[in-house]
């Protein structure tokens, strides 16, 4: 077996000690139980990520950061008895039985207190007792109890567990509506009838099931109930209508003040609130050409695969046509770049280059995300195939390991995590590494297209581990992806030279930063996060927002695009604020406001939404809905209260080319 103690070592001082954990018996604890022995074998190298893993019954087992912050708010002396409600996996009863005298668990689900029972025993934790039963009754023939921990969010703390916890102990609980709602409480009981009550914060459990939590788990509510705005929010949206600057008309309005304030940023940020509202492609598409025209910008960085973005970009800098099997962005979900709005940038860019002599100055369109695993290994093998025959043969045979997904590199991450796929990892970043260890002569001999090959070849590597992390379900697979990203950014920014300048088009989630929203708080990064912090004020992030209309998105991944109907903005959120302003669309700065106010008021956080390509307004609070704090994500915000969805593209012909090029089916 793996021996992870460095790694449990780094989980402690990383997630733990760094994230207020201070309790020197609860940091020992967390050290001295093996996280890994409480998950499936396949599951054991992610056990000491700060992120729930799944396990029998459909459950999971808690973080790290949680089961050390309630273990050290029950305030555990050495002879404490304890009962936990919840036994799950039996990680969280394991680490209780290091600091307390005597554990008595509670689990609603047979498989689990069986698993769990025989788990325990078996690494020597013979101070836990294991029960299936009704952990909302408690169990009182234990009891009294010096301290009681509910591992599940219920409507109220039950009487049973009140009645069983003996005079000074105490009782950590989560409690609320929803989960969305939920706020841990620690209850004293410091009377034979009095009961005293702290709120620790918000927090997510899973439902509390039984007599004395939700019934079952349909009873438990996943979206919480409409609630009428508090008079404060009319005050602020007055705020913002008198300092907003209106956009009666999207295409010919004066956007000079805008540009103003982006000043001499070096990377510029353009979000959207959803991947299907044409209102945001049109506007950032406008944007980005005054930058390119009046401020020198030569990136186009977007949220799209390299491969297929490489065919646009070619197309658009009058390149040599590249060699490609597929017809780019026919992959799902097609209409996020195959739509009219980009074709019509794209036009444009095509026309710009086309009256400049230096190909060195012309804009480019690069693409940024990773999930094109084999396109791009296809792009490598085909460049080496050309300047080094004998690499080629090399990399194919370490692709090799990849090749029984192809046609699925999700499955990848499905095969990885149940047959224990290791050495794939390897072999890619060794892949990776010949490229780099060679970047002098091939750069010399073809520098254009080496910068493809190169990146190509961290697509591979970088995705590889994307669809490892992903079906584990942590923040770790949503860090990979946006890591790539701005580092495909910084390599295009140094390949084109130390006075490039980029414009960024990428969702909200990406650009704004990740530190002013609950993302921060999961440890999870994003591009506008790590942009703030490498180039401070030079970097200028941008948001968009709407309140109602139209989107193009799919129900299910892989699914039909649809033309949805957008629902008003929730009654908390930042969209409902804008809404009530009543300006139909508008700039808003945020950095350096006509009046202070609006930021400060702005400040206190609010949720926001976010549609990807995925819609679901039957689930939209639980499913789109996040918290954030403006100001500090964004440093302007575009607003359109009503908007459509963008047109998609099938078959488009561009002039002087191809019909199959490059839009074309």
């Amino acid at each position: 077996m793996t021996d992870r103690t460095r790694e449990r070592e780094a989980m402690v001082e990383r997630h733990l000690a760094a994230r207020g954990i201070t309790d020197p018996r609860v940091l020992a604890a967390m050290r001295a139980v093996p996280r890994e022995a409480f998950v499936a074998g396949e599951l054991a190298e992610f056990a000491y990520e700060d992120a729930p893993l799944p396990i029998e019954a459909a459950q999971t087992i808690s973080q790290p950061y949680i089961v050390a912050l309630m273990t050290a708010a029950l305030e555990l002396a050495p002879r404490s008895r304890v009962l936990e409600i919840g036994t799950g996996s039996g990680y969280a009863a394991a680490v209780l039985s290091r600091v307390a005298a005597a554990v008595y668990t509670i689990e609603r689900h047979a498989e689990l207190a069986e698993i769990a029972s025989r788990r325990l025993t078996a690494l020597g934790y013979t101070n836990v007792r294991v029960h299936h039963g009704d952990g909302t009754l408690g169990w009182a023939e234990h009891g009294p109890y010096d301290a009681i921990v509910v591992a599940a969010g219920g409507p109220r703390v039950p009487e049973a567990l009140l009645a069983q916890l003996a005079v000074g102990g105490r009782l950590v609980i989560p409690i609320g509506e929803t989960p969305r709602d939920q706020r841990l409480l620690r209850v004293r009981r410091v009377a034979p009838d009095k009961y005293e009550q702290e709120d620790l914060g918000g927090v997510r459990f899973v439902p509390l099931i039984g007599a004395a939590g939700w019934q079952d788990d349909r009873e438990a509510p996943r979206v919480a109930p409409s609630r009428p705005a508090p008079s404060r929010p009319e005050t602020v949206a007055a705020l913002v209508r008198e300092v907003a600057e209106p956009i009666a008309d999207l295409e010919q309005d004066a956007i000079d003040a805008i540009l103003d304030r982006v000043g001499d940023a070096k990377v510029v940020l353009l979000g959207e609130a959803t991947h299907g509202t044409s209102e945001f492609y049109r506007m950032r598409a406008r944007l980005t050409r005054q930058l390119v025209l009046r401020k020198g910008f030569t990136v186009v960085a977007a949220e799209a695969d390299w491969p297929d973005a490489a065919q646009i970009d070619h197309y658009a800098r009058h390149l040599e046509r590249p060699v490609a099997p597929e017809t780019p962005f026919t992959r799902f979900p097609t209409w996020m770049w195959r739509n009219a709005e980009v074709a019509a940038f794209v036009e444009w860019l095509r026309a710009y280059n086309a009256e400049i002599r230096d190909p060195e100055r012309r804009a480019g369109f690069y693409g940024l995300d990773l999930y094109s695993l084999y396109t791009s290994i296809a792009a490598v093998l085909r460049y080496l195939d050309d300047v080094d025959p004998d690499a080629a043969r090399v990399a194919r045979a370490r692709y090799g390991h990849l090749s029984p997904w192809q046609n699925d590199p999700a499955a990848y991450g499905r095969a990885v995590v149940t047959s224990g796929y290791r050495d794939c990892e390897a072999q890619v970043v060794a892949m990776l590494q010949d490229l780099l260890d060679k970047r002098l002569a091939y750069a010399h001999r073809d520098g254009e297209r080496f910068l493809d090959a190169l990146q190509n070849a961290r697509v591979v590597a970088n995705a590889e581990r994307y669809y490892r992390a992903m079906y584990y379900g942590s923040r770790e697979s949503w860090n990979l992806r946006d890591q790539h990203m701005f580092e495909t950014l910084q390599l295009l920014l140094s390949f084109r030279g130390p006075d490039t300048k980029a414009v960024v088009w990428e969702h909200n989630s990406h650009v704004g930063n990740a530190a002013a929203t609950e993302m921060g708080a999961r440890g999870e990064l994003n591009v506008g996060m790590l942009a703030r912090e490498v180039y401070g004020d030079a970097a200028y992030l941008v948001g968009f927002g709407t309140d109602h209309g139209t989107v193009a998105a799919a129900t299910d991944w892989d699914g039909p695009m649809e033309v949805k109907r957008v629902r008003p903005a929730h009654p908390e959120s930042y969209e409902r604020l804008c809404h009530e302003s009543g300006v139909p669309a508008f700039a808003l700065p945020l950095r350096h406001p006509r009046r202070d106010a609006v930021r400060d008021e702005l400040t206190a956080p609010r949720l926001e939404r976010a549609i990807g390509v995925i819609y679901r307004p039957e689930t939209e609070l639980a499913s789109h809905y996040f918290q954030a704090v403006l100001p500090v994500q964004f440093d302007e915000y575009l607003w359109f209260d009503e908007t459509r969805a963008v047109t998609p593209l099938g078959r488009v012909e561009t002039h002087g080319m191809p019909d199959t090029y490059p839009f074309g089916l």
